[in-house]
């Protein structure tokens, strides 16, 4: 399986481990875990990158993989990444799918990431600074009804809409204890989260009739 590896927090180049240190390194961004991205997709590749998260870490909470099931209609899976290493574990999991935008015309996107804290994939996906997105978060549970709901693994989710590149849309919520990103490129694409989408996790159960496209150029480092 080919494997592009990256900076999660700029998508820049990552030098791996070495006599002079033992982290991955960005000149940007200096000590940062590496994003994995497959260069293809496909059940095995999907499952390849679903063992990788199931690998156990004493203490720390699953990362899940999330997708669209079932799939909407003329969608498709158009890539998988992960975020992490050998020693670390993965913390940080992203899923692309592609597919018609009904109100454009045209193709869309989306990507959906599952992340740890301080990881930083799903903000630069997002288009927002930091490596987090809870200042674009406060007071949303308390104050503001959530901007779109999805069932995650089967339990209603709410999901806020944070001000993202003028690009695409984003949106953020939390799902087994962490942040979950729906980020859809053209911005009108995000008329998806209002559906009543559901997501499964593909490290509990990838469903045989996934259907796969051509890699998506914003997990391939367009984005």
């Amino acid at each position: 399986m080919g494997v592009a590896v990256s900076c999660p927090r700029c998508g820049g180049p990552v030098r791996a481990p070495g006599l002079m240190n033992t982290d991955w390194r960005c000149d940007t961004d200096g000590a940062v875990l590496p994003l994995h991205v497959a260069e293809h997709i496909g059940a095995q590749i999907v499952e390849t990158a679903a063992a990788k998260a199931r690998s156990p870490r004493p203490g720390a909470p699953d990362v899940p993989i999330w997708c669209p099931w079932p799939q909407l209609p003329g969608w498709t899976v158009t890539g998988v990444g992960w975020v992490g290493d050998e020693r670390s574990g993965v913390r940080a999991t992203a899923l692309a799918c592609s597919g018609p935008a009904v109100l454009q015309g045209g193709p869309a996107d989306v990507l959906f990431v599952a992340e740890e804290p301080g990881v930083g994939l799903g903000t630069r996906l997002a288009g927002i600074p930091g490596p987090d997105p809870g200042p674009f978060l406060e007071g949303a549970g308390r104050h503001a009804p959530a901007h779109a709901k999805v069932r995650a693994a089967g339990w209603p989710t709410p999901l806020w809409s944070v001000k993202s590149a003028s690009d695409r849309c984003a949106y953020v919520g939390e799902a087994k204890g962490l942040w979950l990103y729906a980020v859809a490129w053209p911005a009108a694409a995000g008329y998806l989260l209002a559906e009543d989408l559901s997501l499964c996790d593909l490290t509990e159960d990838a469903p045989s009739e996934l259907v796969f496209g051509a890699p998506s150029p914003y997990l391939h480092g367009r984005a």
